[in-house]
């Protein structure tokens, strides 16, 4: 590609070329000054145009010859102005995309902390578990049907196959949402998330011996830690309870079942995040609202509200709004980051969010914990860490 050539008096030199008369001399035109590059041994594979001309004269002896030819090739519409930093602008675009990543992690956590710390004054207020989760997902289904009727988002283009292929994902989905919920509502918000960071070796256990999938030995070793902090923390709970220890360990159970369909059945989707989430949520919604019925019933709900207003007020209103919107805002944001980031990175922000949620809980909620417990904690949380490094 020839973006100028310039001509000069040495260009000449090698080739005595028989000066025409003044008198015939015209203004050069591009015929003969693709004749001149030609005489000249100048090849190329393009056609070359002429963009301009300076400085194209016969001159006196005592004068610089010189011709400057700016040029551009026949399938490009101007001349090529060709000024890239390469190193600065690869620069540039990974500081955005460091802070697009600390962006949505920092949103992710916050939104998390507010939903579990609304969630747990809901449920020990009003304890009914499956209501309560009932209605998070009817919010949030509530929230995404509007904003695809009124264009605010893009509505998600479905068929038949994508709704069945969700469907195994859906029930997962609600079978984890429903037992970690029940799991809050017996035992505090920090326990509830020791055990949940357990999650990763329920994963690799169904993986490993339903679908015969192998891993590398570190992972089997980051195992240890997950597993021995989870016993240590649950042993030395002072409000321990064990419906909430089983609600937190198939909320695990039912989430590695969830990751797994959604591997296996989402390849190749075109479904954004946010959408794919909202999906999930809708289908979610008409799987619980039968079994919230069949299990608690309005007649429980309606003593239930009555009691929480009497002895709340009407902020208890609020807290059941805040949980529901919250709980939907966190998903998708974490749906959402997942169109951004790597499942690695993905993984280790995970595990920075129970450490957010364990700790906030337990300074808001002023929850009693022993030495023995935080560290059975911490080598839970240090083991997911591994877990997430090893899978690298």
């Amino acid at each position: 590609m020839i973006s100028s050539v310039k001509l000069t008096a040495s260009s000449f030199t090698n080739r005595k070329l028989p000066l025409p008369k003044p008198q015939y001399f015209l203004q050069p035109t591009s015929q003969n000054f693709k004749q001149i590059l030609i005489n000249h041994s100048f090849s190329f594979q393009k056609p070359l145009y002429i963009s301009s001309i300076e400085n194209f004269s016969l001159l006196k002896k005592t004068e610089q010859r010189g011709t400057e030819c700016k040029a551009y090739e026949a399938d490009q519409s101007r001349p090529l102005e060709i000024n890239i930093d390469f190193p600065d602008e690869q620069a540039r675009l990974e500081a955005a995309q460091r802070l697009r990543i600390g962006i949505y992690f920092a949103t992710w956590w916050a939104l998390n902390v507010v939903f579990n710390i609304y969630n747990k004054k809901v449920l020990n207020a009003f304890p009914y578990p499956w209501l309560t989760s009932t209605l998070s997902l009817a919010t949030g289904s509530l929230m995404m049907l509007i904003s695809w009727a009124t264009r605010i988002a893009d509505a998600p283009k479905t068929d038949l196959e994508f709704w069945k292929t969700l469907f195994p994902v859906a029930v997962a989905h609600t079978i984890g949402h429903v037992a970690a919920t029940v799991s809050m509502s017996k035992v505090a918000v920090s326990f509830t998330h020791i055990i949940k960071s357990g999650e990763p070796a329920f994963s690799v256990l169904v993986s490993r011996f339903l679908l015969g999938e192998t891993f590398p030995v570190p992972v089997y070793l980051s195992l240890l830690p997950i597993i021995g902090g989870c016993a240590l923390a649950a042993v030395t709970e002072l409000n321990f309870n064990m419906i909430g220890l089983m609600g937190a360990m198939i909320s695990n159970l039912a989430f590695a079942f969830r990751n797994i369909f959604s591997k296996k059945g989402m390849k190749g989707k075109s479904v954004s995040g946010m959408n794919y989430y909202a999906c999930l949520s809708i289908l979610s919604l008409l799987i619980l609202t039968p079994f919230a019925i069949a299990v608690e019933g309005p007649k429980m709900w309606a003593a239930g509200w009555e009691n929480a207003i009497s002895q709340i007020g009407p902020h208890f209103i609020w807290w059941v709004a805040a949980q529901s919107i919250f709980y939907h805002l966190y998903n998708q944001v974490s749906y959402m980051s997942l169109d951004q980031i790597s499942p690695l990175t993905f993984s280790i922000g995970n595990t920075m969010k129970r450490i957010s949620v364990i700790v906030s809980s337990i300074i808001i909620f002023h929850t009693p914990i022993q030495p023995i417990n935080a560290l059975g904690a911490a080598i839970a949380i240090l083991g997911t860490f591994l877990y997430s490094q090893a899978k690298l």
